[in-house]
């Protein structure tokens, strides 16, 4: 059976400029950091083709302060998990979307999208999730700096409704 660290030493064959920015937790599961956001299309593709992560478990959004961070947990049928996480500057928090690699994405890279304002380009329009359909633009709170009073200026969250 394949465990964590093989997963590791086959990344780092094809892309030996991970080896300070990857580890093994346990026996099956594996962290790796592709701080080079231009670079984490081809290691995600590698991992989905060659490693066999089919599995999109789900992602996770991240305020890091400068910069706006996502981890990508994906799995393989034989248990390991993968954690995949990069970063994009906070004041230009772009990604393009992996729906063409995992459908399921969609509703992870909207959580992106309403609870800490990430862009993602490719994704096609829909529904906000999770927040409704009239929350305030450039509100996201999951941001750090994000504080609950922001909407008491806003309508409808923060005003009684208009009298008609």
């Amino acid at each position: 059976m394949r465990e964590a660290d093989q997963v590791r030493q086959e990344l780092l064959a094809k892309f030996p400029w991970l080896d300070a920015s990857s580890r093994v937790s346990r026996s099956r599961r594996l962290w790796v950091e592709v701080s080079d956001y231009s670079k984490f299309a081809e290691v995600l593709n590698f991992a989905v083709k060659n490693l066999d992560f089919d599995i999109l478990c789900t992602i996770t959004g991240l305020d890091d302060g400068p910069v706006l961070s996502a981890v990508y947990h994906i799995a393989a049928k034989d248990g390991i998990i993968l954690n995949l996480k990069t970063s994009v500057p906070r004041d230009r928090p772009v990604l393009r979307s992996i729906v063409p690699v995992f459908t399921n994405a969609e509703i992870y890279e909207r959580e992106l999208i309403d609870l800490l304002g990430f862009k993602v380009e490719g994704l096609r329009e829909g529904k906000r999730y999770p927040l409704p359909d009239g929350w305030p633009e450039g509100q996201y709170p999951l941001r750090k700096d994000w504080k609950p009073e922001n909407l008491d200026a806003i309508t409808p969250y923060g005003k009684p409704p208009k009298e008609s």
